[in-house]
């Protein structure tokens, strides 16, 4: 862990954090279900003394603090409370008491890093000036709660110049950071196209079928060559199939009228969006009409790219150098096909995201995110207070 005043100050919170943390945990509630963790957030900041405002996007919560230096500036920062529908692993002390709902992408640790930081700011208001805004994010987990919040009027309401978010990863070791400028993550779409024929007994009268399931097989084969044969190779693009549904298992005998299949496309560009869209309406309407069938084809835009800006990005990397060194921050990182609904609140104004290590598989937390056995590092709690503490001294006051 990488020794800092600032950390070593932090290192008095880490019981309450952790407490904080662990009882999100054992609580999860998925998007814009978030009212108990939407209350326990509230509680917190009011009892530290900040100004709340609650139900934005539902159960979305935002805090502000005014620094006591001169200063005119406001920069927003952001967490997201949300779980997901996982089960996990069980054993744990902390682990869920919610049968098929888990915290396994770390947001109760989010949440948790941002109050600690809100609180010691609290208690240091006189090292910055202007204002902080902390964003308590509901519904990140493929339910657009930022999208929500930003045609609620957040920047209205709460107007800021800059606005910074922050993700734990796994596999990235403790006590080091990543960013880049630009695309980051990636748009992620959700796709489904229903196959539509007559069906009929699968013995006696398949030749009398038209059957649906031929062109779903073509269309699956088919649909691999819109990366491969139409995105141009030094562009990004990712299409993958998470879902096929056809037909009763109680059935076999029986060639299913109807079939669906679904899954996700990911890119950067929107030119590659666009022809991902195009291509793959085209091919799911051709194998259909091989096959005397019919297609019904759904495409639809979720999360734009995450693209952050130079600007932000530079403040961003020079807070994680003054916490840990140069040497365990990568400012130009590999962008990522993951995806992330901070791309609204960045669509609609300027700033930055990083990648905060959650350990190697030498500290027993390789898990990766949206798995069973995945686990926030309570280790990590202070160092993201104390990043985000940093960003606000370099932005606001203190650099």
């Amino acid at each position: 862990m990488p020794q800092n005043s600032l950390i070593a100050e932090l290192k008095s919170y880490e019981p309450e954090l952790v407490q904080i943390r662990r009882d999100i945990h054992r609580h999860p509630e998925v998007g814009f279900e978030e009212t108990r963790t939407a209350a326990l957030v509230a509680d917190r900041l009011r009892r530290w003394g900040l100004d709340v405002t609650e139900g934005i996007a539902g159960t979305g919560v935002v805090a502000t603090l005014k620094g006591r230096l001169p200063g005119q500036r406001a920069i927003g920062l952001r967490a997201d409370l949300d779980a997901l529908h996982i089960q996990e692993v069980p054993g744990r002390d902390h682990g869920s008491t919610v049968p098929g709902k888990m915290h396994a992408c770390g947001h109760d640790g989010h949440t948790a890093m941002l109050l600690g930081a809100a609180r010691y700011l609290v208690e240091h208001p006189a090292d910055f000036g202007g204002t902080v805004a902390f964003i308590f994010q509901p519904a990140e987990e493929g339910l657009g709660g930022g999208r929500v919040m930003v045609e609620e009027g957040l920047f209205d309401r709460f107007p800021v110049d800059a606005v910074y978010g922050m993700h734990n990863m796994p596999g990235i070791p403790v006590g080091e950071f990543r960013t880049r400028t630009g695309a980051f993550l990636a748009a992620s779409d959700t796709w489904t196209v229903i196959f539509r024929g007559t069906g009929g007994h699968g013995g006696a009268g398949a030749h009398l079928a038209t059957d649906a399931t031929l062109p779903l097989a073509h269309f699956i084969l088919a649909v691999q060559t819109i990366v491969s044969r139409n995105v141009k190779a030094s562009e990004t693009a990712v299409i993958s199939i998470g879902s096929i549904a056809g037909g009763d298992a109680g059935s076999p005998n029986i060639i299913p009228s109807q079939v669906t299949v679904s899954g996700t496309a990911r890119s950067y560009e929107p030119k590659v969006r666009d022809l991902m869209e195009t291509r793959l309406t085209a091919l799911a309407h051709a194998q259909a009409a091989a096959f005397g069938c019919s297609a019904e084809v759904s495409y639809s835009r979720r999360y734009p790219p995450l693209i952050t800006h130079a600007e932000q990005t530079a403040v961003s990397v020079a807070a994680a150098t003054a916490l840990v060194g140069a040497d365990k921050v990568d400012p130009d990182c590999l962008p990522s096909t993951g995806s992330e609904d901070f791309s609204f609140m960045l669509e609609a104004r300027p700033g930055s995201f990083v990648m905060i290590g959650n350990g190697t598989a030498e500290h027993g937390t390789i898990h990766h995110v949206h798995t069973p056995g995945y686990d926030f590092n309570d280790a990590i709690l202070t160092l993201g207070a104390a990043y985000w503490v940093q960003l606000v001294h370099t932005e606001l006051g203190l650099a």
